[in-house]
């Protein structure tokens, strides 16, 4: 019976050995531990107060000329479309005056989620815009340029880009993360009256 119980506790252990993995000493003689595996809790976005969907929505439309005169963007609007979020449709504004550019992109193949997987690689804070859920976004490296994104319906999103245009004297990014705030904000108010 003791033998039974050696050989049953030796067993164990060769079991527990094997399944532990063992650090592989490397060339230099440095040893790599095995890292712990944790878990990133995404935060979640509160709710939106209604879907404005984005399908149907031509987004040179979406600011009213009285808007773009609030907002300093005197030259006319300019569509295109953007690959980078799924060929959504896009248009750009430019202002003589202030020199700064704004980018609205109505992204309809994905939601505003992507900006907070840890593979979007940004920095991101949560605001309100107009009652919806959006998050200013900061690109590391880009000090030219803020992002306000707005969840506006499930599986969609507005973008708001605010870059400077090549002014003498660069804008710093907190002031294009206001102005990108502003022009989001516009833009919602705009899509909500066209409902």
């Amino acid at each position: 019976m003791r033998g039974a119980r050696v050989l049953t506790a030796t067993l164990c252990a060769l079991v527990l050995a094997s399944c532990t993995p063992v650090p592989e000493k490397k060339a230099d003689g440095r040893v790599d531990e095995p890292l712990d595996v944790t878990a990133t809790t995404v935060p979640s976005l509160p709710p939106r107060p209604r879907e404005l969907r984005l399908d149907r929505v031509e987004p040179c439309e979406v600011l009213s000329e009285e808007q773009r005169v609030q907002l300093s963007l005197d030259n006319p609007p300019s569509p295109y479309v953007e690959s980078s979020f799924g060929n959504a449709k896009a248009c750009t504004m430019r202002s003589n005056i202030s020199g700064n550019v704004v980018r609205l992109a109505l992204v309809t193949v994905e939601g505003v989620g992507v900006w907070l997987s840890e593979n979007a690689q940004v920095h991101v804070e949560q605001t309100t815009i107009s009652g919806f859920p959006g998050l200013t976004v900061r690109t590391p490296g880009m000090e030219n340029v803020c992002n306000v994104e707005v969840d506006v319906a499930e599986g969609q999103f507005l973008d708001v880009m605010f870059r400077d245009g090549g002014n003498e004297t660069a804008a710093k990014q907190d002031t294009l993360c206001q102005g990108a705030q502003r022009a989001a904000e516009a833009a919602v108010a705009g899509l909500l009256q066209r409902r």
